[in-house]
Order: C-alpha cells, then sequence, then structure tokens
C-alpha cells in the first residue's frame, strides 16, 4: 500500500490522530486563493481572491473572452472595506473601469483598467480620522457618473452622533469628490443601517434595503425606493416609499428586471424566497411570488456584496437553494412560478450573476472540489454545461484521502431535531485497530446564523485524513432550515445551541461512531462562545479550542461595533435590563465548571470580540489551575488571514489535542507554551 503522496506503506495500527496525511497546515495555504465575489462586465467576469501567502490581501481578478486572466491591482494594494468590520461588497465594476476601497485608508478608488490606467484614483474626501469614512456595496449609475453606495462614518466625521453613522450617498465617479466631502450627495440618512442601493435600468429609481436597532437583517428589514436626482432636492431623504418588509419580515437582496421591476427574497411565508413587488411603476398590493418553494434562497447579511439570484436577459431566475444542510443549483422560467433543479456536482453555489447572452456566472464548491468561478449555459432538460474560468488548485491528493460529508439529524432538547454534517476519519494508507473508534471534533460555526455547507474544505480534511471525525453542526440558529429554525435561538444563545453541540456529540458516541471518551469542541466567534459555554455548564467534552471566542456577554454589549451592538438583544435580553442574565450566559463567571484543557487563539486587532475577552479567560483559568494554552497573533482582527498565522494556528491545535489525547502527531510541530500541558 502506498500514501495518497506517493510514499512507502505505513505500518498497521497507528492510532487515530497521528495518521501521517498530505494535507498539512502548509498546504491550505500554499497557492491559495479563495474566490469570494464575482461580477459580470460586459464580456468580462471578475472576480476576487483572498490570498493567505500575500499578507492575507484581496486581489481582483480580470477574465477576458480569449481566457486570459489578469491580476487588476498592484503589489500590496487590497480591495477590502471595514464597513460593519465584517467587509464584503468592497468593489464593483463598468466598462472596464472598478472602483473599489482599499483596505489601508479605507477611501474609495477609481482604475481605468480598461484604458490602461497603471495609478488608481481615490474618489472619496481625506477623512478626518484614520479610516474615518469607510465604503461598500456599490453600483455605478447607468451613465456613469455616479457610484452609489454605503458610506459608514466614525469618529469626528460621524460629528456628534454617538455610534458609526451610516448612509448611502452618490459619489462623483469622476473624482471631484476627493477635494471635500460637500461634493459627496446623501441620499438615503436616517436609519440606523442602510444596505444594497440598486439603481432601475433606466437609472430614475432608487431601491434599498435598511434597519434599525435591535433588529439584525435576518429579523426584520426594509425594502424602499424612491427617485434619484443626485443633482436636485428630490433624493431619498431618508424615506421613500416603504415597497415591503418590517420588523418580522426579513427582505434582502433587491434587483430589478430588465424592464424595470423591483424583485426581492423576502421570508415571509418562512423560507427566502423571490418575488415581484412593482409592475410598471407601481407597488404591487400583494407580492407576485416566483419561487415558491420550502427552500432557503438567500442567508445572513453578515457582509456585503452576496448574490443568491439572478434574473437572466428573458426574465428566467437562476437560484441558490439551501436545503437539508446543502445548496443546489436551479431555475424558474418568467411567468412559472415553479422552481427546477439542475443537475451539477456542486454542492455549495452562490455569487450568481446573469451573463449578457442567455448564461450565467457563480461560484461554486463541492465535496471534492474546492470554489471556483465557472461560466454556465443551460443545456439539456435539467442539465447546465460549466466552464471553470479559473481551476481550483491542482492539491495533488488522492480523491480517496478526501472524507464526503453525511447529512445527520438527531434529537437534541425541547422533542426538536438539529442537523449536522458528519466527516468520518479517512485515509486510504492507514490501517486501524478494529478495537479503537476515533476521537470526534465538534465544530460549532460562527454568526450564529451561519450554516455548515457541504463543500471542499482543506481544514476539515486536515483533521479527517490524520484520524479525526468531524461534526460540523448546523444548531439552532442555522440558516438554510427556515425562519422557524433560525427562531429557535431568539433569547436561548448560549443554551440552545450548545445543547445541539452536545446533543450531535452524545448522540455519535452512542452510534458507537467515536470515542466516548475523546470528544472535543471547537469554534470561532459565535462558535467560540458556543465551545467555552459547552465546556463550563457540560461535562461532555474532553478538550476545547476557542479562536476568538465571546467569553463575557456583558463585555461584548458594551465594547463591539454598532453592526452588533445590539445583536444580544435578540439572543439574551436587552441590556442592561438582562444584566443578571447577561452573567449567567457568560463562561467568564463559571470557570469553575471548566474541568479539561482549552486552547485559545486570538487576533490582537480584533474590533468585534477584543482581546479582552481572550485574555480575561486565560486569566481565570491559570487562577484555577486549568491546563491551557494562549496563542496571540499580532496583525490579525476577527479571524486569521495571514498565511504563518493560519499554520500556526492548526498546528498548535493538533498539538494540544495530541498532548490532551495522547497521541504523538506525525507532524513536526513547534510545542505551544502552555500551562499543565
Amino acid at each position: 500500500m502506498t500514501t495518497p503522496s506517493g510514499s512507502t506503506e505505513l505500518p498497521e495500527g497507528l492510532p487515530y490522530g497521528a495518521w501521517p496525511s498530505p494535507v498539512t497546515a502548509a498546504l491550505l495555504v500554499e497557492g491559495a486563493a479563495t474566490v469570494a465575489e464575482l461580477r459580470v462586465d460586459g464580456d468580462d467576469v471578475w472576480w476576487s481572491e483572498a490570498r493567505p501567502s500575500e499578507g492575507g490581501r484581496t486581489q481582483l481578478v480580470r477574465r477576458t473572452p480569449d481566457g486570459t486572466r489578469h491580476d487588476v491591482l498592484g503589489d500590496g494594494d487590497n480591495a477590502r472595506t471595514a464597513v460593519h468590520e465584517y467587509g464584503g461588497g468592497a468593489w464593483t465594476v463598468a466598462d472596464g473601469t472598478v472602483f473599489y476601497s482599499r483596505w489601508d485608508d479605507q477611501r474609495l478608488y477609481r482604475l481605468d483598467v480598461a484604458a490602461g490606467d497603471p495609478e488608481p484614483l481615490a474618489i472619496t474626501p481625506e477623512p478626518a480620522s484614520p479610516r474615518g469614512l469607510r465604503w461598500a456595496d456599490a453600483v455605478v449609475s447607468p451613465d456613469g457618473r455616479w457610484v452609489v453606495c454605503v458610506r459608514e462614518a466614525h469618529g469626528p466625521d460621524a460629528g456628534d452622533a454617538p455610534e458609526a453613522v451610516n448612509t448611502i450617498v452618490a459619489v462623483p465617479a469622476d473624482g471631484s469628490g476627493a477635494a471635500g466631502q460637500g461634493e459627496v450627495r446623501e441620499l438615503v440618512a436616517g436609519p440606523d443601517f442602510v444596505a444594497a442601493p440598486r439603481l432601475s435600468p433606466d437609472g430614475s429609481t432608487l431601491a434599498w434595503i435598511q434597519w434599525d436597532h435591535p433588529r439584525m437583517p435576518w429579523d426584520g428589514t426594509e425594502l424602499r425606493w424612491a427617485p434619484f436626482d443626485p443633482d436636485g432636492p428630490g433624493t431619498a431623504g431618508g424615506t421613500g416609499q416603504l415597497v415591503a418588509g418590517g420588523t418580522e419580515e426579513s427582505v434582502i437582496q433587491p434587483e430589478w428586471t430588465p424592464d424595470g421591476d423591483l424583485l426581492a427574497s423576502s421570508d415571509r411565508t418562512g423560507w427566502w424566497n423571490v418575488y415581484r413587488f412593482t409592475a410598471g411603476g407601481e407597488v404591487l398590493d400583494r407580492p407576485e411570488p416566483l419561487t415558491p418553494i420550502d427552500a432557503e434562497i438567500g442567508g445572513p447579511q453578515w457582509v456585503f456584496g452576496q448574490s443568491w439570484y439572478s434574473v437572466l436577459h428573458d426574465g428566467t431566475l437562476v437560484l441558490a437553494l439551501a436545503d437539508e444542510g446543502k445548496q443546489q443549483l436551479g431555475f424558474a422560467t418568467a411567468g412559472s412560478a415553479r422552481v427546477e433543479v439542475l443537475h451539477t456536482p456542486y454542492t455549495s453555489v452562490g455569487q450568481l450573476r446573469a451573463l449578457p447572452d442567455a448564461g450565467f456566472a457563480m461560484v461554486a464548491a463541492g465535496p471534492t472540489a474546492e470554489a471556483a468561478p465557472l461560466r454556465c449555459q443551460f443545456a439539456a432538460e435539467g442539465m447546465v454545461e460549466t466552464e471553470v474560468l479559473r481551476p481550483p488548485r491542482d492539491l495533488g491528493l488522492d480523491p480517496a484521502l478526501f472524507s464526503v460529508p453525511e447529512s445527520i439529524e438527531f434529537p437534541t432538547t425541547g422533542d426538536h431535531q438539529a442537523h449536522a454534517l458528519l466527516y468520518r476519519p479517512t485515509n486510504p494508507a492507514v490501517v486501524v485497530p478494529p478495537e479503537e473508534l476515533p476521537p470526534l471534533l465538534v465544530l460549532s460555526h460562527g454568526g450564529p446564523t451561519s450554516a455548515a455547507r457541504p463543500s471542499l474544505d482543506l481544514a476539515k480534511q486536515f483533521w479527517t485524513s490524520r484520524g479525526f471525525a468531524v461534526v460540523d453542526v448546523n444548531y439552532a440558529g442555522s440558516t438554510g432550515f427556515g425562519r422557524a429554525y433560525r427562531q429557535r435561538l431568539a433569547g436561548q444563545w448560549g443554551v440552545a445551541d450548545v445543547d445541539d453541540c452536545v446533543a450531535a456529540a452524545r448522540h455519535l458516541a452512542a452510534k458507537g461512531v467515536v470515542d466516548r471518551a475523546r470528544l472535543a469542541i471547537r469554534g470561532g466567534s459565535a462558535g467560540g462562545y458556543t465551545t467555552l459555554c459547552a465546556l463550563a455548564f457540560h461535562d461532555t467534552f474532553a478538550a476545547g479550542a476557542s479562536h476568538y471566542g465571546v467569553a463575557d456577554c456583558e463585555a461584548l454589549a458594551r465594547d463591539t461595533h454598532k453592526f452588533e451592538s445590539r445583536y444580544l438583544d435578540g439572543l439574551i435580553g436587552p441590556y442592561p435590563e438582562a444584566a443578571a442574565l447577561y452573567r449567567r450566559r457568560s463562561p467568564i463567571h463559571y470557570t469553575d465548571g471548566f474541568n479539561c484543557p482549552l486552547i485559545v487563539f486570538q487576533g490582537l486587532e480584533d474590533e468585534v470580540v477584543p482581546p479582552a475577552q481572550a485574555e480575561a479567560m486565560v486569566e481565570a483559568l491559570a487562577a484555577k489551575g486549568v491546563p491551557h494554552a494562549y496563542v496571540a497573533f499580532e496583525g490579525e482582527q476577527h479571524g486569521f488571514r495571514r498565511a504563518a498565522n493560519i499554520v500556526r494556528a492548526l498546528e498548535a491545535e493538533l498539538w494540544f489535542y495530541g498532548r490532551v489525547f495522547g497521541f504523538e502527531p506525525a507532524d513536526e510541530i513547534e510545542p505551544v507554551e502552555g500551562a499543565g500541558l
């Protein structure tokens, strides 16, 4: 037997966790370029790539009809916005000219790529304080004169406001607005949050989404429209006409049809589906359902620039359908109100964009294929032809090495059912003792409204190829199972999500799939909070790893950014009225419940979950004498982007589990400094 990397066969009986694997931590970042957002500009297809090996920057790539790919931004330039801290929607393109937010100063820049201009031009004013003005979610007006986008003002740039101020503005595309903020025209002001400004095909009408504290965009939003006239007084003025939505309806992704009707996705029936809300310039009394289906065509707006459906030139809707833990590609022809599923090998699809002809472009991934940008055409009935515009990396791995996820459903508290994806340990080069069961790594995703998706993720294969079983839990609150499933987390954060993760582990142990004595839980951000709660309030797990996780709910309520500053009102309760409940939900106050080792990872420039949270937890564990380790990274924010840090975090976590579960990793890993390990 040979290993997947082609070396000689391995001895039998290697313990789980100690399996040698060609899926190294370095492989996760070597040549990696995660495709995020995609745009269509005439016959060109553009997309953004996050590149860990280039300091974690985001490069823009243009693919021309001759098949050539061009890196657009110069060395060191980074198309990334800090609006809402999570960003997204940092760039747009029209007629060969790209407009993008530059990470270092957060100003909006123009680069005439088609004209061959070598240097970008700043088109927004210098802020009063560093990075005090931020820009996102831009579109270019049909006449090319204006870039309409979300502006977020901080500090002195926000005047006397107690928090950041979010507005929709029109920026002169020619750069004349860079001289002073007076040239930037304010269109929508007043709501706490605004998003998705979209102009009608003739440029006469602006549609947008808005919402106020304490709601999040998946709780309730309003779709509004108003005349677009930056040159005169007839701008939106922060009001406009209400088209749809409210406090109990989430309306997202407004889009215009070619003939000027306004569509959007709404969860008014319990599932995000696409509706026609206007016709002939008038708001319909009864919105027309275009995709009636018990599946999600939408998701949580943590970042700008997402696209779950697109309107093709003939009115056909192409759709990303989330159901039962996976995403499928579907379509609905104009006037049919019937959704058909297309047969593809992909289980994760998004960034759907119409092409000038009958086709569309998207970003898609499968269980054994990383995400790639694709150009698509409808073929035979139920089929679609695809052209890969940038092939995924050649990983040099035997496909037999990949653990393909299984969708599982299991009972949890309150007579509910929860969902997860199970990845079994897989490595064709290893034979394990038949009496041994593998350790289990429970993954608690972030958000907490995110979702586990069954597409190839080398970070999961890193574990499964070394002998870990992995269960990626879609706990209460996860997206993709309807509004009612999301709402199960209302007031129950730190309880329902934790119960579901505990139930997943116990279910698999009871079924004899994993070793009951070697259960671990890990997660980042909100998933880190779930991890810490599971260790503080339950005795199911033998180890845990928190990546920039929340330890103190009160501290998070007092010290976080605007977008999430009232998020906990819905997840726990209003603060400070519910301060006692916040304390009861905060693992930092219950370190007496910690009886197993914990490793903590933290970025020292994190504005979402500040480093003080991790440091307080580490100090509390040290005071109690719980074995622990703390790994902090300079220059990292909420989530790690730099190659060296991604590698170190993954290897350090493997080393940690080896110490706890008593195996020696096959990898050469620098030990982690820790107490009691």
